[in-house]
């Protein structure tokens, strides 16, 4: 069974299946940043703003001149873009570090090439790397110096607070005038948190935009799933029919053929008591081999789901299972097609798995929606460890990409196992 994991880039949107059976080594995404974390890194960003403001006035003042002249200016970018590319990788450390963003070190290390008159070629985006990081520098430098005038407004209100806290506990103001302060307090308070929850998100989409996957990138990445995900669907395709070729052949093939001789005996035999035994064998026989052609026809595609919708097609799964099901299913509105068959599947080869390979002896199933995603969560009791490359799991895993869905997994050893499938139903 298998666990999706984004591929945390920031501002990306890759994202790559991961397996993670119990005692094999997983993958996890990096920890949500703490209050105290990422407070320490607003205060860092004010610090640090502080040399890149210093860098700006001097580098311009210096090289100003050589930036008018057309011969010249090429070389001075490079120049001010050297300086100013490793005041941004101490913000790109700062963001790593206590915002716990990843970026890919192609974009993070990319440099202008030039021609050897110093000027640079054209970029399909418009905007060559060098001039992307002077102008990341200069909005940030700003946001930083801004940040800081917020904070410290912040350290001034929390000393006039103690002030009145102070007049207070001496008996020297009315409650009038304390009123009015809490009130005033209050507002310039909430300005004050407000300003720096938005400065906070202005440096992480700075620094999305400087360190980031570019639109091309982005692109790129998006085509290489596609492709990914449509090989993944004609392997499915092909494992499924193959499944189908051999259910038919090893199970309906040979009890056809054993109808036929025994229909081939009694045909034979020359007394009616003999004959009509043989007869009610065949009979027997046939309805034998009816269940297995409705077994092969249900597991290729069951029909409940276009006649009675997934609700039912999902009761059938938990009837012929040979474990008790409990099933909690809560839709707010339709689903496509698609998503419908998914989900069946996934519960199907869930249940599968845990009656055959996991010794559990229940198995509860959840569906419910939330806004634009369907959420499918199958848990067993059995023993775990799942195999993720087994043929069923990797077809389940095709499925939920092919919808550029997630899959989760959580099997340790000794269990439980807790498959989570999110299909997008928008």
């Amino acid at each position: 069974m298998e666990h999706a994991e984004g591929s945390r880039y920031a501002g990306g949107a890759g994202r790559a299946l991961d397996a993670t059976p119990g005692a094999r080594a997983s993958t996890a995404e990096p920890a949500t940043p703490t209050l105290p974390r990422r407070t320490v890194g607003v205060l860092a960003g004010c610090v640090t703003a502080l040399p890149g403001l210093l860098y700006l006035v001097l580098a311009g003042v210096l090289l100003g001149p050589l930036l008018l002249w057309p011969r010249t200016r090429g070389r001075a970018v490079a120049t001010f873009a050297a300086g100013a590319r490793r005041l941004a990788a101490v913000e790109r450390r700062r963001r790593s570090l206590f915002f716990a963003d990843r970026f890919p070190d192609h974009r993070a290390d990319h440099r202008t090439p030039r021609f050897p008159d110093g000027e640079a070629p054209d970029f399909p985006d418009g905007e060559a790397p060098d001039e992307r990081i002077v102008r990341y520098l200069a909005a940030r430098t700003g946001a930083g110096l801004l940040t800081g005038v917020v904070v410290a407004l912040l350290c001034v209100g929390a000393v006039l607070a103690a002030l009145l806290v102070a007049g207070l506990a001496r008996g020297t103001l009315d409650w009038l005038d304390l009123a009015g302060q809490c009130l005033l307090g209050g507002v310039l308070l909430f300005l004050d948190v407000q300003g720096l929850r938005w400065l906070d998100s202005a440096d992480a989409r700075l620094a999305r935009a400087c360190f980031g996957p570019s639109e091309r990138d982005l692109l790129r990445r998006r085509i290489d799933e596609l492709a990914a995900s449509r090989a993944a669907v004609l392997r499915a395709v092909d494992t499924e029919r193959r499944r189908i070729e051999r259910d038919l052949h090893d199970g309906v093939q040979q009890r056809l053929v054993a109808l036929a001789m025994l229909l081939g005996r009694a045909r034979r035999e020359g007394t009616p008591e003999r004959s009509g035994e043989l007869v009610h064998q065949a009979h027997l026989e046939s309805q034998e081999v009816l269940r297995e052609l409705r077994e092969v026809a249900w597991r290729a595609y069951p029909t409940a789901l276009d006649a009675l919708g997934l609700r039912e097609a999902l009761a059938s799964v938990t009837e012929r299972s040979g474990l008790p099901v409990r099933t909690d299913f809560h839709l707010s509105r339709p689903l496509p097609a698609s998503v419908e068959t998914a989900a069946y599947f996934l519960v199907s080869e869930c249940v599968t798995n845990a009656a055959k390979h996991a010794a559990a002896t229940g198995v509860v199933v959840s569906v419910r929606q939330e806004e634009a995603l369907l959420l499918v969560r199958v848990q067993d009791d059995g023993v775990g460890g799942a195999d993720p490359a087994g043929s069923g799991l990797t077809g389940l895993r095709s499925r939920v990409g092919a919808l550029d869905g997630r899959l989760h997994l959580h099997s340790p050893s000794g269990g439980p196992t807790i498959v989570t499938a999110e299909l997008p139903c928008a």
